[in-house]
């Protein structure tokens, strides 16, 4: 039955595309697919008719689901067939009020996804966010994974365009091969669209309390003749601003200039478990990231959490789950991981599950002092051991891979428990039945 059901939301799915005819902005990318894809949605949302993901839908259900307009009906054999005869409307007439753009994430977990996906929706729009071990499990080698996420380049439509990371050199070797017109951007590296003069302002407290303003972050955006500087409160680390970025590319590839889209940055909410602060318990601070993780977004994270200044005698700690899906490369990125805890800027490192045992060790080589080290087997048990220990005016970065859970961590510190269901992940049902 799942099968059948697959196989008729891909053709009709298809179908749909080619009847009602919207411009296709596809996304990819090891990092930063929803938070570019909700960036692209919303700086566009006032200057087309937009539809996008949601949730994680970026599979092979839930791409056709997007384009038919519909949710998962889970075990339901009437809501199937809903959607079932909602999709063949639609494959069969044109709507005058089908969406004219289509901005979807495409997952790639292992070779073929991403034409699979293609063959459903080719873009007219490619945006390759940035490349890095992640599912490498299911490719075995990091140039098999590369090929495939680069491989959306290769199916964008003739006559379409690629927006692409000048800062990731292995998505700039991929764009150098398509013939497609490149549109770049970029923080560190020259680009078309670039970040220039940022600023991170963070609050130092000995008690942060729900609903306040803990950080803000400003920068400029310059595109060849334009400029334009932007400001967006509690939003955190490089991961808004080449959200940010690609967004203002597509934006311009579509015709609009910075001008159109600048005062639309404010309305790119932080989604849970995406480097999302939420007041804690005791007067502390929670950097909630606990969506996944990968070795890239790791590194990134504890850069965040460095930046964050504390009250005397509060601590920046970091609370890091294991990094799931690295094959042969996950002791080696667990401790490389572990060495950069070490370099300063952290003054409690709290390990969590088996692959993270290598992460303690990494930063017990390197020279931090176990004194300064927890390892705990799961995330409750994490969650419980920090809920006596935090203090007043603490900062903890909370990340690991989705395997870990470590939204459990987050749950138990949160200064709301109840506002959980809103502003955490995995908090639906299927989730927490599995738990």
């Amino acid at each position: 039955m799942k099968m059948f059901i697959q196989k008729y939301l891909k053709n009709q799915a298809r179908k749909i595309v080619e009847r009602q005819q919207p411009k296709i902005i596809a996304i990819t990318g090891s990092v930063g697919k929803t938070s570019t894809r909700n960036a692209i949605a919303a700086l566009l949302g006032t200057h087309f008719a937009v539809r996008t993901n949601i949730k994680n839908y970026n599979n092979e259900f839930g791409v056709p689901l997007t384009i038919i307009g519909a949710t998962s009906p889970g075990r339901s054999v009437f809501g199937w067939l809903k959607i079932l005869v909602r999709a063949w409307k639609l494959a069969s007439k044109r709507q005058t009020d089908y969406p004219n753009l289509l901005v979807l994430e495409y997952g790639a977990d292992k070779p073929g996804d991403i034409k699979y996906l293609c063959e459903i929706a080719k873009p007219d729009i490619a945006v390759l966010t940035a490349i890095s071990p992640a599912h490498l499990e299911n490719f075995g080698t990091m140039e098999k994974l590369i090929e495939e996420k680069g491989s959306l380049l290769r199916f964008v439509k003739e006559g379409g365009k690629i927006v692409v990371n000048a800062d990731d050199t292995k998505v700039m070797e991929l764009a150098s091969r398509t013939h497609a017109p490149a549109k770049s951007f970029g923080i560190s590296a020259p680009a078309d669209v670039h970040a220039t003069d940022i600023h991170l302002e963070t609050r130092e407290d000995f008690s942060f309390e729900p609903g306040e303003v803990f950080s803000t972050l400003t920068f400029d955006i310059e595109a060849h003749e334009e400029k334009e500087t932007v400001a967006m409160t509690n939003r955190l680390g490089r991961g808004p601003i080449a959200s940010v970025l690609s967004a203002m590319a597509v934006g311009q590839s579509l015709g609009l200039h910075l001008s159109q889209m600048k005062h639309l940055v404010e309305k790119i909410s932080s989604e849970p478990g995406r480097m999302h602060p939420i007041a804690g318990i005791k007067g502390s601070l929670l950097l909630d990231d606990s969506y996944n993780a990968a070795p890239a977004a790791m590194v990134a994270a504890l850069e965040v959490l460095k930046q964050f200044r504390v009250v005397e005698s509060a601590r920046r700690i970091a609370v890091l789950g294991a990094m799931a899906e690295l094959g042969p490369l996950t002791q080696d990125e667990h401790r490389l991981l572990g060495l950069r805890v070490a370099e300063g800027g952290v003054d409690l490192l709290v390990c969590v599950g088996e692959a993270a045992q290598d992460i303690c060790k990494g930063a017990i080589e390197a020279g931090m002092s176990e004194d300064h080290i927890q390892f705990f087997p799961n995330a409750k048990e994490a969650g419980r051991w920090l809920d006596r220990e935090v203090r007043k005016g603490d900062v903890l970065l909370i990340k690991g891979s989705q395997s870990t859970r470590m939204e459990w961590v987050v749950k138990d510190l949160m200064a709301e428990p109840l506002q959980a269901s809103q502003l955490l992940v995995r908090q639906d049902s299927k989730w927490l039945e599995a738990s």
